[in-house]
């Protein structure tokens, strides 16, 4: 929903069955994005390496992306407006008014505003109720920062707040999808 990858792998591999008759190439478009899809991948490898087969991987992947939430405030709505995501008059005001936009990833693999809460700690704390509202696996919890581990960290310290046994990764997300948002 947010790019042409997977487009561009289902062609690839086009091209590639031809050179490669003999070789198995599946292609999942996994709705993620950064840190999400990087724990699709790690979890895939993991598998990978007990054994599981190729077809069971790529089932895995198709049927849990869906379980994988993206939720995420943005500091600046500076890249959003050179992204063409707002217009220069949003960004004004929404800079004036302090919104901190919360965003997440749909089950297409687009951006969806799902909330606008004004600083960054109501921005956290809107970002941790729904969270808490849509968490299936309580124990695993990745939190992905744009050059703001201090953020992250705040963030899975009121994580830890709620679920004391959680295990919380954090991962800094990639210049790419930084600079989409």
């Amino acid at each position: 929903g947010m790019s042409g990858c997977y487009s561009n792998a289902l062609l690839a591999v086009s091209q590639l069955k031809e050179k490669y008759p003999q070789r198995q190439i599946i292609v999942v478009d996994s709705l993620c994005a950064s840190v999400g899809e990087g724990f699709l991948v790690a979890e895939a490898l993991r598998m990978q390496a007990n054994n599981v087969m190729l077809e069971d991987l790529a089932h895995w992947v198709d049927t849990q992306k869906k379980n994988v939430c993206h939720w995420f405030t943005v500091d600046t709505f500076e890249h959003l407006k050179h992204g063409g995501r707002v217009s220069a008059t949003s960004a004004v005001m929404g800079t004036l008014l302090q919104i901190k936009p919360l965003l997440r990833v749909d089950e297409q693999g687009g951006l969806e505003v799902m909330a606008k809460p004004r600083g960054g700690k109501n921005a956290m704390k809107a970002q941790l109720q729904h969270m808490m509202n849509t968490l299936q696996d309580p124990h695993r919890i990745l939190i992905g920062h744009g050059d703001n581990p201090e953020a992250a960290q705040n963030l899975a310290f009121a994580v830890l707040e709620q679920i004391p046994d959680a295990q919380i990764y954090i991962a800094e997300i990639g210049p790419v999808i930084g600079s989409h948002t």
